[in-house]
């Protein structure tokens, strides 16, 4: 019976290890605890605190936004949350708390390419900073931002190098990527 028992163990062991997926599935919750390790060193909080976020049936991307928002509105993450999960946008909730345009602009250097953002930095370009409120954020913009942001920072990359890396995929692909690349070709990033 015991030699039953291990043969079908065995088995069962063969058959997992073949089962396409499994080692990408395992990589993918690698690269998101690495990714929410870095949005816990960016804002200054304990790891945990960042994995019960992602509990929350938020994707990994959006982590960061709410945890800006929180932060430049003066109120808890979960309240934000709570309201995202109400269906309200992170542009609507970005001006009902009044972090403007200006507070999600991450600066690139003149003639830089903005890449997928390029026609966010467009809008930012062909108004005067004193009239960047009048900058219209999609919830994509905002989200693209935050990241963007965060990932120069804790990778020490200018967000031009950080854009240069967008492909497809979430900003966690993007960080898992990035985290591939030679430090050789990071370069000091910005900051909060």
């Amino acid at each position: 019976m015991n030699d039953i028992r291990r043969a079908m163990s065995a088995a069962l062991a063969v058959a997992l290890i073949a089962v396409p997926g499994i080692g990408a599935q395992e990589r993918r919750a690698d690269a998101r605890d690495a990714y929410f390790r870095a949005v816990a060193e960016f804002f200054g909080l304990p790891r945990s605190e960042v994995s019960i976020l992602g509990e929350w049936q938020i994707p990994p991307d959006e982590i960061p936004v709410v945890l800006f928002l929180a932060h430049h509105a003066g109120i808890s993450p979960e309240a934000i949350v709570a309201l995202r999960r109400s269906g309200k946008g992170w542009s609507e909730l970005a001006g009902r708390y009044e972090v403007g345009p200006a507070q999600f602009y991450v600066p690139l250097p003149e003639g830089a390419s903005a890449g997928v953002l390029q026609a966010v930095y467009d809008r930012y370009r062909t108004i005067p900073i004193a009239g960047w409120g009048r900058v219209t954020l999609t919830d994509r913009d905002i989200v693209s931002l935050v990241n963007l942001r965060m990932l120069a920072q804790t990778l020490h990359m200018a967000p031009e190098a950080v854009l240069a890396a967008v492909r497809e995929g979430s900003w966690l692909d993007v960080y898992a990527r990035l985290l591939k690349e030679p430090d050789g070709s990071r370069r000091e990033g910005t900051g909060r």
